[in-house]
Formats: structure tokens, sequence, C-alpha cells
């Protein structure tokens, strides 16, 4: 990997590939992806690279703090195409000394010595896509692994890079919470210094939903929830976004610049971006889209990702990202019930959903939204 120019800048900003190729479709799975073998790795991340250049006009003065590899699976991308990407972003832009880059990885694509490879070509920090702990609920899941191999995975990652977080599903249909306790303590004596727990939702449009499968009922969900905080706060892991867990000083750099509404842009099928210049908000698609936001649009979407942190949104940043102030985005009559409910708690420079209010945070942001 090239060694980066240094820092030019201290405002995070993010760069999102997108690989929308997968070994098979899960059937709880909303994001874009396809089932394909015959494609041309090499044809696609030459594209990406054009991609990155249309965007660097826009972002020249930016220095990147992350780079994220999500899907899909792109941990099914050649180790020498990922190289190759990173080192384009690195001559491109100015970089933090300190930039995370994140890649997501099926433990059925652990080939021989791929996780070694993928560090040598840049990977600093490994995600992997467990979502369950029992070879029953991976088989409901539609995962392709099988726990034995999600176990030595696991292993692998553990031994080969020093920030690494896994992902799992749970408050699946009838899971009842002295099973979760029970794989919720494996999970978290594996040490990862990350673990993104998701709970199930049936999506539109996915196999779930048109087999009319159930969620897990509010009641025993909310439990699930309340013991998961619970649990890794004994643990030493900090629950600093809904879903999201992490040990001191491994929260996502990422995935926080989405929250916290900074600059981002994405690259490949599906992926979008927010640029904010001095003059303009801009979400971008693909392919090299731009189109621009009123002020008011740029709100609602920080309202929404901003309260997904715990420690809530603070006005002025929120006046910065988007130009308008919070409170004409907040019905002060449903904020004022809210409080009242102790779903939200206000101060004079932040707001913030409470522990009874993170885990309806979709019902609050339907009545705290103007």
């Amino acid at each position: 990997m090239i060694r980066n120019k240094g820092i030019k800048g201290t405002t995070p900003f993010g760069i999102y590939i997108h690989w929308p190729y997968c070994i098979s479709k899960c059937p709880y799975c909303d994001f874009y992806s396809q089932v394909r073998k015959d494609i041309n790795q090499e044809n696609i991340i030459d594209d990406y690279i054009k991609e990155l250049n249309f965007y660097h006009q826009l972002t020249s003065t930016e220095t990147v703090s992350s780079i994220f590899f999500g899907g899909g699976t792109p941990s099914l991308i050649s180790p020498l195409l990922i190289e190759k990407i990173i080192n384009h972003i690195i001559k491109t832009w100015h970089t933090q000394k300190n930039i995370e880059i994140s890649l997501e990885a099926n433990p059925n694509t652990d080939k021989k010595n791929l996780f070694k490879d993928l560090k040598r070509a840049g990977i600093n920090r490994l995600s992997l896509g467990v979502q369950a702990l029992n070879e029953q609920d991976l088989r409901f899941l539609g995962r392709t692994h099988s726990l034995t191999d999600a176990l030595k995975s696991i292993d692998t990652v553990l031994q080969t890079f020093e920030n690494h977080s896994m992902d799992l599903i749970y408050a699946r249909p009838e899971q009842k919470l002295s099973t979760w306790e029970k794989e919720l303590e494996q999970a978290a004596n594996f040490g990862f210094k990350h673990l993104s727990l998701y709970q199930l939702t049936i999506e539109e449009g996915t196999t779930f939903a048109k087999k009319q499968i159930q969620t897990l009922d509010e009641q025993t969900a909310r439990q699930l929830f309340n013991f998961t905080n619970n649990y890794l706060k004994k643990q030493n892991y900090k629950h600093y976004e809904v879903s999201n867990y992490a040990q001191p000083q491994y929260e996502s750099k990422h995935n926080l610049l989405y929250w916290q509404g900074n600059n981002y842009i994405g690259i490949g099928p599906s992926a979008h971006g927010r640029i904010k210049t001095q003059t303009h908000i801009y979400a971008t698609t693909y392919r090299c889209n731009l189109e621009e936001l009123t002020p008011e649009e740029r709100a609602e979407e920080l309202l929404i990702t901003g309260l997904r942190l715990k420690q809530g949104i603070t006005y002025d940043n929120f006046e910065k990202k988007c130009g308008i102030k919070l409170e004409q985005v907040i019905n002060p009559t449903q904020k004022q019930e809210l409080e009242r409910l102790k779903f939200i708690r206000s101060t004079s420079n932040k707001i913030y959903l409470t522990r009874k209010g993170l885990p309806v945070m979709n019902t609050i942001l339907q009545e705290l939204i103007r």
C-alpha cells in the first residue's frame, strides 16, 4: 500500500465503495445486490476509478478519514484490485494518517490466506458478517456458511487484524431471551473491538416479506434490546448508536460520519453520497449524478440519522451541516410531549433519545418531524 500524503484538513470525509455481487441473496436483504459469477472485476474497478476521478473535482480539498468497502460481498473482490482502489484514493486525495479502511467479509469467502492478503492490500478494519451463532438460524437467514465456517473465520480475523467488527441479527421469529443471552455472551467473549447487532426487520420486496415472515413480538424484542445494552456495558462495550457497540476508541469512523452529517461519496451501483459545498448541498447517485438538495431536505435527513446516535444532535452542528436551525424542522408540541413521556431529552445545545426512546426511534421520528 502506498503511504498517504499526510493531513491537509481535519473534517472527516468518507469514500464508500459498493460491490453489488454475492454468492447468494439472503432472504432478509433489501440492499442492491446480484448473484453473478460472469463478471470482469478489472473492468468494474476501472469504472470505479473513473467515478472517483469525477467526484474528486468537487472534493479535492477534502481529507479522507475513512474508506469502506460494502455490498453485496466485497470480500469476493481480488485483493490486488482492492489495493488498486486504495492506492488510487491515497494518490488522489489527502488522507488522515490514521485513516480507517474497512471491508465487509462473509465467512464463506475465507479462502486460503484471504484475510492476510486483504491486510496486505491496505484493509485495516475487517467487519465479519456472521449473523447467527447456531446452525438452525444460519439456515433460516439464508446464510451459505456453517457455524464451523464462522468460527474458523472469527479466529482468523482476530489473529490477523487489530481492528475488527462482527455483525449479528437478533430478534428472530420466536427467539427467546434465554437463547439470545447465551449467543450474546459467546459473541462478547470472542473479543471483537466492535459489534453491530441488528434487530431483524422485514423489508418490502424481500423474500421474507413475500413469505410473510413475522417479526418477533415487540415486548420480547424490547427485552432483548435492553438485555443487550446492559450486558455489553458490563463487558466494556459503549452503546454509541442504536445498533452499534464498541470498545473504547473503536467506534466506526466511517459510519459516524454518516450519522454526524459529514461529506462522503458513494462509488458503484446503488451507492449514494452527500456533498456540501460553500453554496450547494448535493445528493450523489450512480453514476456521477448530482442532485441538489434544499436545506429543508437535508435537515430532515440529518434529524433521522443524527438521532440514531446515543449522544444525539447538537444544534450548532446541525445548522452548520444544512444551513437552517433544528427548531425549524421539529414540531414543538410533539417535542414537548415526547420529553414529558421521557422518550427524548434536550438541553441548551443538543437533543437525544433516551434509553426508553431508542427502541421506538422510527415512531418518534414520525411524530417529531414537522
